[in-house]
Formats: structure tokens, C-alpha cells, sequence
């Protein structure tokens, strides 16, 4: 499946990965629809490719779209629309359901009825739950989510592989680490830059030191690895892993805002956490995912964790680059 001059659809083409996904395909000559409702996407994402001839933009929810002209002619979906925040689901259970769930049935529903044959899906690394096996392969199992968002994400992926088998599809299915870089909206990053703004001295942390333990991405590397997996899979389902090759703590991501931003003697406060020292319910402590299968088709990342995190800082307070 090469990802050039094809007709493609991106669901959440705003949002924070959506966005540099949408701007690769556009750049190799694919025709791109994209759509999205701007609930957590942003139009500024698009700006590097607003008003080129194959981008058009489509706004509008999938819950109530009509897909049928959408999709038209179109040879692959990635979907990317979702609710990416695990939080928001301790106090609205519906949320993922609908927006996760429910939209991934009206998008794949709206893939069958064009004859579109192929589904490219972000998914995550909480569909694992709290495996024992560490660094986590694919074919790790039983699945138990401890989060409703990683309910959702294993409920899209069952729905998608139904779907490959029962009408002749093929899927590429992406379990992420957590990844980081440009144009994102929410994650740890974001939370104490936003804290230590407001005070220089002090910086809030939730859970008890040193906090979850997880491997993180950066984008550029994680777009890498999704286009390099589309047009190598083999399977009628595949399922890739894509992180890093390491895994930091919430303490020495601490450690490394604190030194970017050039502050001395931050305290750190440690609220205690939930549930054995998690950041809020829901929250895995410690993930770092097996790459073994995308790094036998010629993939792997350049960046650490460290050096990953240390970089989306950077672009995140508008620093100069150095080399890493």
C-alpha cells in the first residue's frame, strides 16, 4: 500500500498527530480529505497546507456526517478522530463510547458501504492494561484496560478486525507509547509548563515519587514508523507497537522542563497520588512497548525517551534547537 498519489480520508486531521500525519500525505501527492470538528483539533494545525489543490478540508462530527459523497472514491481511511483524554472519562462513562467507539462504527461503516478496503487506526498502549511482560509485544494477552479510553481503543480495534474478515478490509492497527512534539494539546509536558508559569518555585505532581515510568515518542519519529507500517503490512490485520526503545519517570521529565526553562531550586510537591502512587485513576505505571516487529521492517527511533521529551520541550517554549 504505497502512500502516494492515492485518494485518501483522515478523520481528526486538526489534532495533534492527525495534523502531521495529514501534512506528510499531502506533501507526497495523495489527494486528501480531511475532516474534523474542531472540538480538539485546531485550524492552525492545517496552516502549513491550507489552499494547496489536494487538501480539502471537510468540517463537521462524524456522529451525524453523511459519509456516503465524503468517502467516495477514496482508497484508504485513517481514522484519527477520537477522544484522546483517559481523565474525562472517570466523570462522563459515555464519552469514549461515543466519540471512540461509536464513530469508529460510523466511519468503518461509511469505508464499506464506498467499497474503501483500507483502515489505518491509531490505537494506544493502555489496551494492554498492566501487562506482566515488559517490554509488551503484540501478542501479549489477555487485554485488560484499566481505563475507559483503553476500553474504547480495544473496542475499535475488535470492531475493525470484524469488519476486515467479514468484508474482505484490510487494517493497520498502531499501538502508541505516549507521544510528544508540536501542536500538542494535553499530556504531562503541558501540565507543568502551565504550573511552573504560574510559579517558578513550586511545581505540583501528581502521584508519589518518582512517578509512572512510560516510554515516550516524539511525533516526527511516531508519522515515521505509521507510513513506513501501512505500506509493509502483510496481514488482513496488522498490528505494530511504535515507541521508544526506553522508558523515563514522571521525576525525570520533571527534571528535564525544569532545566530547559533554566530554573533553580524548584520544589517538587507530590500529591500522593491514587491507587499505589498513580497520577489519577486509570493511569498504567509502567509501559514500554516491544518494537522488535516494526524494527524488522527497517524502522526504529533515533531519540530516547529523554531526548524525545527533552525536544517537544524545546519546540513547546519556542528554544533553538541543538543537537540532541
Amino acid at each position: 500500500m504505497k502512500l502516494q498519489n492515492k485518494r485518501i480520508v483522515v478523520t481528526g486531521c486538526a489534532g495533534f498527530i492527525g495534523s502531521h500525519l495529514t501534512e506528510r500525505l499531502v506533501n507526497a501527492d495523495n489527494v486528501v480529505i480531511g475532516i474534523d470538528n474542531f472540538t480538539a483539533g485546531k485550524r492552525e494545525f492545517l496552516a502549513p497546507i491550507e489552499g494547496k489543490k489536494n487538501f480539502e478540508l471537510v468540517e463537521g462530527d462524524l456522529l451525524s456526517l453523511d459519509l456516503d459523497e465524503i468517502f467516495r472514491g477514496s482508497e484508504i481511511v485513517f481514522h484519527f478522530a477520537a477522544n484522546p483524554e483517559i481523565r474525562v472519562g472517570i466523570t462522563d462513562t459515555r464519552i469514549h463510547l461515543n466519540q471512540n467507539v461509536i464513530v469508529t462504527y460510523h466511519v468503518l461503516e461509511g469505508a464499506r458501504k464506498q467499497g474503501i478496503k483500507n483502515i489505518v487506526f491509531p490505537s494506544t498502549s493502555t489496551v494492554y492494561g498492566e501487562p506482566e511482560v515488559i517490554p509488551t509485544p503484540e501478542n501479549y494477552g489477555p487485554l485488560l484496560p484499566i481505563s475507559l479510553y483503553g476500553a474504547s481503543k480495544l473496542g475499535c480495534e475488535a470492531l475493525i478486525s470484524a469488519y476486515c474478515h467479514t468484508f474482505d478490509m484490510r487494517s493497520v492497527i498502531y499501538r502508541f507509547a505516549n507521544v510528544v512534539g508540536p501542536r500538542s494539546t494535553h499530556n504531562v509536558l503541558h501540565d507543568f509548563l502551565k504550573k511552573l508559569e504560574k510559579d517558578h518555585k513550586h511545581l505540583e505532581i501528581l502521584g508519589s515519587p518518582p512517578g509512572t515510568k512510560k516510554s515516550y515518542i516524539h511525533v516526527s519519529e511516531c508519522i515515521d514508523a505509521m507510513i513506513l507500517g501501512a505500506e509493509r503490512a502483510q496481514s488482513s490485520v496488522e498490528i505494530f507497537n511504535i515507541g521508544s526503545k526506553d522508558s523515563i519517570t514522571v521525576h525525570q521529565i520533571a527534571d528535564i522542563v525544569v532545566e530547559e526553562l533554566g530554573l533553580a531550586d524548584v520544589v517538587y510537591l507530590w500529591t500522593g497520588g491514587v491507587k499505589g502512587g498513580r497520577g489519577w485513576v486509570g493511569d498504567v505505571k509502567e509501559m514500554l512497548l516491544s518494537i522488535r516487529k516494526i524494527e524488522d521492517l527497517g524502522w526504529s527511533p533515533r531519540l530516547s525517551s529523554s531526548q524525545a521529551v527533552r525536544k517537544a520541550v524545546r519546540e513547546m517554549i519556542g528554544k533553538d534547537e541543538t543537537k540532541l
